[in-house]
């Protein structure tokens, strides 16, 4: 039995759930999201809890159970209060500023790489180096997250780069002297 796909959905005050045709549509007060989930998935809406249920236990049904449930409470939880990445530039010389709504980012190129984000997608720089990514789509927000981090992804020996606030970066020994 699947555990994620088990969990109720509870949907705030103030958000609008309707699924027509297995696309569930939500509304809240940042906005508004949609997904689509498998015709095999059920959807019961019942005093402001949404659960997932699947029609068998067949392994095709266990799998798509907690996906279902988890695509929607993410889009429930990004209209309620959105998602957000941190990304840290580590190096000398590295660092990131905001021109309107372009990021501008330094990271030892001979050029700097101007990079626009997405129109649901808003990015803030904290000091010099901590970029942060907000919106309410979870997917988005991870996509916009990694093309920034695939500029100067860290490097092993030094850790310079661009990392993920949390990520921890193994560093190598490099060459020693005999």
């Amino acid at each position: 039995m699947s555990r994620v796909g088990k969990i109720p959905i509870s949907i705030p005050d103030g958000v609008s759930i309707d699924f027509k045709n297995n696309y569930v549509t939500a509304k809240g007060p940042k906005g508004e999201l949609g997904v689509q989930i498998h015709p095999d998935m059920k959807l019961t809406l019942k005093d402001g809890t949404l659960t997932v249920d699947r029609p068998s236990e067949s392994k095709e049904h266990r799998s798509l159970h907690g996906l279902s449930r988890t695509l929607v409470a993410n889009i429930v939880q990004g209209i309620t209060s959105g998602f957000e990445k941190r990304l840290e530039i580590v190096g000398v010389g590295y660092r990131a500023e905001l021109k309107g709504k372009k990021l501008l980012i330094s990271v030892g190129y001979s050029h700097q790489i101007l990079y626009i984000p997405p129109e649901s997608i808003e990015a803030a720089v904290e000091g010099n180096n901590v970029v942060i990514i907000r919106g309410i789509d979870k997917v988005l927000v991870g996509q916009v997250a990694a093309k920034i981090r695939s500029f100067r992804p860290p490097e092993p020996y030094k850790g310079k780069g661009i990392r993920y606030a949390d990520e921890v970066v193994r560093k190598k020994a490099g060459k020693t002297a005999a």
